[in-house]
């Protein structure tokens, strides 16, 4: 991650909202780490469907497409796309299952692995970013972190980018998650106690030039940003790789389950 660059001011974007299921504010609610998805998954919805995801996102996936970077699924394909164990339905049929092997194929500016939604135009046709020193943007994600790589036991669950580098984000590290702030991956202690499959709700809320972070309703923390170009990511960016996480395969990753995620401009 790098430090944050100088705002550019962005016409204000049309307002976007994405319909999905929301988890009441202060309420945890454990859920089954589904390492192994059960059989009874392939029964459930495209994951999209599952949670009434919008077209508004597009998907990166930890599989490597004919040149050898990550791939990624597009609108209108998207709404009807699964990929098990990588991108599928958890076998309640209400979330998506993202799972990135430390293994798994990653872009040219990073050196992890992800199983992650890209807020795009609400129809999915081209990528959107928006300025956090001009309107409020917000995202409320429902998830649940479900397991962590060995020996680095670090995932990303949610979090806002800028032109160059990750803004903020729900970061967990084995039992402590924590709310980043650029290059400072310990900015607020959120919980000490964090157990795997335990549901949450994160929201961020960006508005003159700071994002205001929530943990199940309450405020974590305040972090300044002045950025001109920002979007929004949901789901699993694992924070470990080979070089620091073995076994160097597919049975070493991390997992985020996704419930909902609800975004609006204004």
């Amino acid at each position: 991650m790098q430090k944050n660059s100088s705002a550019r001011r962005t016409p204000r974007r049309a307002l976007v909202f994405i319909a999905a299921p929301a988890l009441a504010a202060g309420a945890l609610a454990s859920v089954q780490s589904a390492s192994a998805a059960p059989a009874d998954a392939a029964a459930c919805p495209a994951p999209a469907a599952a949670i009434g995801l919008s077209a508004g996102w597009k998907l990166q996936l930890p599989t490597p497409n004919s040149s050898g970077s990550p791939q990624e699924i597009k609108q209108p394909a998207l709404s009807t796309y699964g990929k098990a164990p990588w991108f599928t339905t958890i076998s309640g049929c209400d979330a998506i299952l993202m799972r990135a092997a430390v293994n798994g194929a990653t872009t040219s500016n990073t050196g992890y692995p992800r199983s992650e939604l890209r807020e795009m135009t609400a129809d999915g046709s081209a990528t959107t970013s928006w300025s956090s020193t001009k309107g409020t943007h917000t995202m409320v994600v429902d998830e649940a972190i479900t397991h962590l790589p060995a020996d680095k036991p670090h995932v990303m669950a949610g979090q806002i980018h800028d032109e160059t580098s990750d803004v903020t984000s729900f970061r967990l590290e084995g039992t402590s998650l924590y709310v980043t702030s650029y290059n400072t991956t310990h900015y607020k202690l959120v919980t000490s106690n964090y157990k795997l499959g335990d549901r949450f709700e994160g929201k961020f809320v960006a508005h003159d030039g700071k994002v205001d972070v929530y943990y199940n309703g309450t405020l974590q923390a305040t972090v300044t940003a002045k950025f001109g170009s920002g979007y929004f990511k949901a789901g699993d960016y694992t924070q470990a790789n080979c070089n620091n996480s073995k076994p160097c395969d597919n049975s070493n990753y991390g997992e985020v389950a996704l419930y909902g995620v609800t975004v609006k401009h204004s």
